[in-house]
């Protein structure tokens, strides 16, 4: 039970997917403007991760090792991506199109988003078994959407302030990411 407990927290905060593997950086800087899309997003990836690293556990342990297709791994957890992501969208769609509209371009994004494949191909290098790759994707789901929408608390705050005109926008943005991701990285030295 201590095991699994850890593998949630290591890839949350020790291993976190954009953080410390920087993996996801696309959508994590895109849709980190406001909270409610950043949380939205932060769920969609939860989902989706978690999702995506239980049907590729199933389908590299049971289809593809076996039957000695371990070279096709990558290519059909990428559409297993796809496939959950379609599921997703059309949900946001009928269920809360504002914030299906808020997502925008980023929704399908998560498709190509490496920090989901990055999970799947990790846990399969890990070893994982199917509970520790579920609760691995959890984990990085929850990293993510910590990071998210830490990013959004704070970019609510640069808009704020008064700023010198060469460090509005991005700059700022990416300063903040890099503090954010060198105090997630002080997490990297404890030991369980």
């Amino acid at each position: 039970m201590k095991s699994l407990i850890l593998i949630i927290i290591t890839t949350a905060f020790i291993n976190n997917v954009v953080l410390n593997q920087f993996l996801g950086i696309c959508s994590f800087l895109g849709v980190s403007k406001q909270m409610k899309a950043s949380a939205s997003l932060g769920g969609a990836v939860i989902f989706v991760i978690t999702i995506a690293s239980a049907v590729a556990s199933l389908l590299y342990d049971y289809v593809l090792k076996p039957n000695g297709l371990d070279y096709m791994k990558t290519i059909v957890f990428i559409l297993v991506i796809a496939a959950l992501v379609q599921i997703v969208e059309m949900f946001l769609k009928k269920s809360s199109p504002s914030v299906y509209k808020a997502l925008g371009i980023y929704l399908p994004l998560i498709t190509t988003n490496c920090a989901v494949l990055g999970v799947a191909l990790t846990n399969v290098q890990n070893g994982y078994n199917f509970l520790e790759s579920v609760l691995a994707g959890f984990g990085t789901g929850v990293g993510y959407t910590v990071a998210i929408v830490l990013l959004a608390g704070v970019r609510s705050r640069i808009d704020e302030e008064a700023l010198p005109a060469p460090l509005r926008g991005a700059p700022i943005v990416l300063i903040a990411a890099a503090l954010m991701s060198i105090a997630f990285m002080g997490f990297s030295g404890l030991s369980f």
